[in-house]
């Protein structure tokens, strides 16, 4: 508790190992009930949770694994202990900084309107692959009132539970989707300058990088089919640029140069501008050039996420989350 403000945590996670072990012993005094919500962990995850004090709650089998379904029955569970004024969100593979959870309670005290508040949120290991660095650096984004929090933030309970949480069916982009109905109810999401904390993507593998960039694109496409008619066309420039550049403008090349076959080269040329301007866009950044090449693959990946959307949506399939690791 801080101040009049009591506290509760929900950390969710599956497999995490030693990962979840630096996780709950990050937490500060200040959180005055921990939860830990596992989706059917095969090592110690739920033994280490208990050893640290959390309520440990393994999700029923049943039914589909998803970090907002998870989020959701932490933040139920919270609820039945009593009232709660504040839930910290975290995922078992970050540890929160020192004088975060502070820092949060202070600004959502003295801002009213304010729904969520995250910090900053760096990578742990960020030398050990590419793929960590890039995590690493779209993690660095700037601070003031923003429009999403990524699954590490705390909420106001009461908006929280006002929305009626996170959406269980969503496999991806729960957190963005739950902002922009908090928004919609003139709620307020801030970014904070202080670090949040540490994560840990454990990336060593291209394989893993791409499913996480195709889970992205199944994210958008789902966002942009929920709310994409709103004002704010939500997710809807995301899709469709994963689209135009992962799959719309590579067809359209192929299928001109079958015939024409300078498009061909026209089609090389236009990527390698835009490849030369994003990377001039992140000149600062310790490997542009590597940088940028990895934005133009992204895409790719996006664009079977998108696809992958609309193909289980036509057929009617069931939803199943994307994992990386």
């Amino acid at each position: 508790m801080i101040g009049e403000y009591r506290i509760g945590a929900v950390v969710i996670g599956r497999n995490e190992g030693e990962r979840l072990w630096r996780c709950l012993d990050a937490f500060p005094d200040s959180i005055d009930c921990l939860v830990y919500v596992d989706s059917g962990s095969t090592d110690n995850s739920t033994q280490i949770a208990g050893d640290k004090g959390a309520i440990v709650v393994p999700l029923d089998t049943s039914r589909p694994f998803t970090a907002a379904r998870a989020r959701n029955t932490g933040a139920r569970i919270l609820r039945e202990q009593g009232a709660f004024d504040l839930i910290q969100f975290v995922d078992g593979d970050c540890e929160l900084r020192d004088g975060w959870v502070a820092a949060a309670v202070d600004f959502l005290d003295h801002n009213p309107r304010a729904a969520a508040v995250c910090g900053r949120l760096r990578e742990r290991f960020p030398e050990r692959s590419i793929y960590n660095a890039l995590c690493d650096r779209e993690w660095d984004t700037e601070p003031g009132q923003t429009k999403a929090c990524g699954g590490i933030a705390m909420y106001r309970a009461s908006a929280f539970h006002e929305a009626n949480g996170f959406d269980d069916t969503l496999i991806a982009g729960e957190e963005p989707e739950l902002c922009f109905r908090l928004r919609a109810e003139d709620w307020q999401i801030w970014r904070l300058d202080p670090e949040m904390a540490w994560h840990d993507a454990a990336m060593t593998r291209f394989s893993q990088w791409w499913k996480r960039a195709r889970r992205g694109g199944y994210a958008f496409a789902q966002g942009a089919h929920m709310h994409g008619t709103s004002p704010e066309r939500f997710w809807v420039r995301e899709t469709r640029r994963a689209f135009v550049w992962g799959l719309g403008l590579p067809l359209v090349l192929v299928a001109l140069s079958v015939s024409i076959s300078p498009f061909f080269w026209a089609g090389f040329l236009f990527y390698t501008l835009q490849f030369l301007r994003l990377a001039w866009r992140h000149r600062h950044d310790k490997s542009p050039f590597l940088f940028a090449a990895f934005m133009i693959i992204g895409k790719f990946a996006e664009a079977a996420g998108v696809v992958e959307f609309w193909w289980k949506t036509l057929k009617g399939a069931q939803p199943q989350i994307i994992e990386y690791k």
